[in-house]
């Protein structure tokens, strides 16, 4: 038995490293006042630029904050209520709705930018920064759907017959009992739609218009002339962001199973 827990045990630090080495050397380069990789002495100089020096960068960067939140918040309002009507009522086509829900998950992301651009253009709809937002929403909501649906389906429906016995009408059922219970879920859609959009290159490269450019598109013009040591400092900022953010939701999620 121990030999089997070693090999899973060096399997787990190598992956680690893998994954978080990469990591390491970008925080160290964002510290490096050489813009090479060879290490030429501690400085923040880096992150002055950043901070002072890069108003197209963050230009882009709020472009991307605002689209991802506002996206993320639409897909997950839409998503929310498509999982408890798929989970809740019974109706024709069920099966097959929820198939071609799907189908934006499995589908090539170069298919989907593909598709959603032809529809801009036969309605005839301009380029710009709210396309972007509409193709968020449009490829963020399967996944929300389908995990407020894994939350959805650990849901005892015993409950449900238990308020209507008491009285409870289908909104009082929608605002006291399935959203309460379906909140960690639909938390983890949010975040998930959020991280989605934030880091979306593909789709985002086909809808978007001239002055709405993302922070992945910029990041992408950018390192076709070299990869800028002020990318690196705005990446730690990203992950020291992301880190704070991944550690006041799991405090929130926690405590809303403790309810």
């Amino acid at each position: 038995m121990s030999k089997p827990g070693k090999f899973s045990f060096g399997v787990f630090v190598f992956v680690t490293l893998f994954l978080h080495i990469p990591l390491a050397i970008l925080v160290i380069s964002s510290f490096n006042s050489s813009k090479s990789m060879r290490w030429e002495g501690f400085s923040l100089k880096w992150y002055h630029e950043l901070f002072y020096n890069s108003g197209p960068l963050w230009h882009s960067f709020w472009n991307s904050i605002i689209v991802a939140i506002s996206s993320s918040v639409v897909a997950t309002v839409i998503g929310t209520l498509g999982a408890i009507g798929l989970c809740w009522y019974s109706f024709r086509m069920k099966k097959a709705i929820q198939t071609l829900t799907f189908f934006p998950v499995i589908l090539p992301e170069i298919i989907i930018g593909v598709s959603i651009l032809i529809f801009f253009n036969k309605i005839g709809l301009s380029l710009s920064l709210f396309t972007i937002f509409l193709a968020h929403v449009t490829f963020n909501i399967p996944f929300v759907l389908m995990t407020v649906m894994a939350r959805l389906e650990e849901f005892d429906f015993s409950i449900v017959e238990a308020a209507y016995d008491l009285g409870a009408t289908e909104i009082d059922m929608l605002l006291r009992v399935i959203l309460p219970i379906s909140m960690p879920g639909i938390i983890a859609g949010l975040l998930l739609a959020i991280t989605l959009s934030l880091e979306d290159f593909v789709i985002t490269f086909f809808v978007a218009g001239p002055g709405s450019s993302t922070l992945p598109l910029h990041i992408f013009s950018m390192i076709r002339f070299g990869v800028s040591p002020t990318i690196n400092a705005l990446s730690v900022v990203i992950i020291v962001g992301t880190a704070l953010l991944a550690l006041s939701s799991k405090n929130l999620y926690s405590s809303l199973l403790k309810r």
